[in-house]
């Protein structure tokens, strides 16, 4: 029993070592399994961060392909660290050749020392260009457009100029608003930017782009102060402009009710020149009468016009008596021709010596124009040229209209043909006869037709003769048609004078010497003279009185 005991003892420790063996095999090889898929394990963790970490890489690439759009922050900022770091440079170089200028004797410092000199000027020079960048990096950007001076409004001129300058600054406020949503459009990147690099943090086991993560994180700060201080000066910049728009609008509409009253105020002037037109259409009958004083009329209503728009937008009177007590003197060279215009008309008008629809002769530059007076302006006189004896003898063309500066009459010769009620003029007929004719039987002949055909403007001649009177003194008013004679290198001149109508002379001229040339035809003892020429034309060939010969 205890044998068989002990042998069962023996049989068990084997099998309980192998056991345990076996065990112990099991549990080794089940750990290093477990290992290996640790390792394995870890190592598609970490290939999955690097995945994930390029994948985060690739986005920053595409959020800084459409941050570098942003061009004008950017570059700014960029602009911002080189002069960062030329300043850095120059430092470092300046210490440099401290060094080296205490250590002359070395070999090569002084090559160095120069070249290094060389290259502190060129830095120095980029400095002073970056200066302002090296204090701000968006001192540009930050800073709004100058506004400028509010324009004065005094006249409906200045509302253009006031309108204009609203259109600026709301321009101005308006691309400062712009600049700033660029900003925030860039910040919005750059914090983007930010929290990949986190991820990346979170990834990177060996924080490879921690430095890159901090640039970033400057940067951001950088762009967010900038924003801040954008921010705070839009909104005092729209104050601003707020502010002018209101004063300006203001202004704008005080010129708008000033304009609008003038407005009414000139209506108001035509409206009653008006009724005084008609007025005087109807009770003015005479044409020449009424030009006049429609002529009066719309001269008075004009100048009350240009009086209230002058002293509507005059301020100061003073000061416009200040200014033209000074530019007097200039004016009155300059303009002495337009002066001594406006003089004259003031003596045609008030002188009563030339009026509309009068017929004048006109002496200019040796040219001589007879027409009818069409206007008379306070400038000049307007004349329509007729055919009148001047015209075909003298100028050979008629139909023109001649303007004449009122100066003229006080310096050239203006014959009026229709002065006042006088309508007629003396015009006369020359014929020469010869020696041997019966010029009395001419004279008497001439003097019939002529009678004749003047017999009605010798009436009315002798009419407003008598109406000239009163203004004039006339002693010679002989109206009847006159003969006179004269004796000429060709005959006995028979000259017939006869009044007739200012505007028809040629008319009447015509058919009285066509009547004087058949009346003289028609006499046996009156012959026509005019000049004539004899003819001798020899047959024979004349001799000399002397030999040719003889002539040495």
């Amino acid at each position: 029993m205890y044998l068989a005991d002990l042998v069962m003892q023996m049989l068990k420790y084997p099998l309980f070592l192998l056991l345990s063996i076996t065990f112990t095999f099991a549990q080794v090889v089940t750990d290093s399994k477990k290992t290996l898929d640790l390792q394995v394990a870890k190592k598609e963790t970490a290939i999955q961060k690097e995945l994930q970490i390029t994948q985060y890489l690739t986005l920053l690439d595409e959020i800084e392909q459409t941050i570098s759009e942003e061009a004008v922050w950017m570059k700014s900022y960029a602009t911002y660290l080189t002069s960062l770091d030329v300043a850095q440079n120059l430092i470092k170089i300046k210490k440099r050749i401290r060094y080296l200028k205490r250590n002359k004797r070395k070999q090569g410092a002084k090559e160095e020392l120069n070249a290094l000199l060389s290259k502190e000027e060129i830095l120095r020079s980029q400095v002073e260009q970056l200066k302002e960048q090296n204090t701000s990096p968006f001192s540009n950007l930050l800073r709004p457009s100058e506004i400028g001076e509010r324009p004065v409004i005094t006249n409906p001129f200045d509302v253009f100029a006031g309108i204009s300058f609203i259109k600026k600054i709301n321009t101005n406020y308006e691309d400062y608003v712009n600049r700033k949503n660029e900003l925030i459009k860039l910040i919005v990147l750059l914090r983007k930017e930010e929290s990949i690099y986190k991820e990346i943090e979170k990834l990177d086991v060996k924080r490879r782009y921690v430095s890159e993560e901090k640039i970033k994180k400057r940067q951001l700060e950088r762009f967010e102060n900038a924003l801040s201080t954008i921010a705070a000066t839009a909104e005092v910049y729209q104050k601003r402009v707020e502010v002018l728009e209101v004063k300006i609008n203001k202004d704008i509409e005080v010129q708008v009710y000033k304009l609008i009253n003038i407005g009414v105020l000139v209506l108001v002037v035509f409206f009653i020149f008006l009724l005084l037109k008609i007025a005087v259409k109807k009770y003015l009958t005479d044409n020449e009468r009424f030009y006049m004083a429609n002529k009066a009329i719309n001269f008075t209503k004009y100048t009350i016009i240009v009086l209230i728009i002058f002293f509507s937008y005059l301020e100061n009177v003073g000061y416009l008596v200040t200014i033209l007590g000074f530019a007097s003197a200039g004016i009155a060279i300059a303009m002495k021709d337009w002066f001594m215009s406006v003089l004259g008309w003031l003596v045609i008008v008030f002188g009563g010596s030339i009026h509309v629809g009068d017929r004048i002769r006109v002496d200019m530059d040796g040219m001589k124009y007879v027409g009818d007076v069409m206007d008379i302006s306070p400038l000049r006189m307007t004349i329509l040229e007729d055919i009148t004896l001047t015209a075909i003898t003298k100028n050979r063309r008629a139909g023109r209209i001649i303007f004449v500066p009122n100066n003229y009459i006080f310096t050239n010769m203006i014959a009026n043909y229709t002065h006042s009620s006088l309508k007629t003029v003396w015009d006369g007929v020359h014929l020469t006869i010869t020696f041997d004719s019966n010029h009395k039987k001419a004279m008497h002949l001439a003097k019939e037709i002529v009678k004749k055909y003047s017999k009605g403007y010798t009436d009315i001649t002798r009419k407003q003769l008598n109406k000239l009177r009163t203004n004039y003194s006339l002693k010679n008013t002989n109206v009847e048609p006159r003969i006179y004679s004269f004796i000429q290198d060709n005959g006995v001149s028979i000259d017939s004078w006869y009044l007739t109508n200012a505007y028809a002379t040629l008319t009447l001229r015509s058919v009285i010497s066509v009547e004087i040339v058949e009346a003289f035809n028609a006499e046996d003892d009156i012959t026509i003279a005019y000049p004539t020429q004899k003819l001798h034309i020899a047959t024979e060939p004349k001799k000399t009185p002397f030999d040719t010969s003889e002539v040495v």
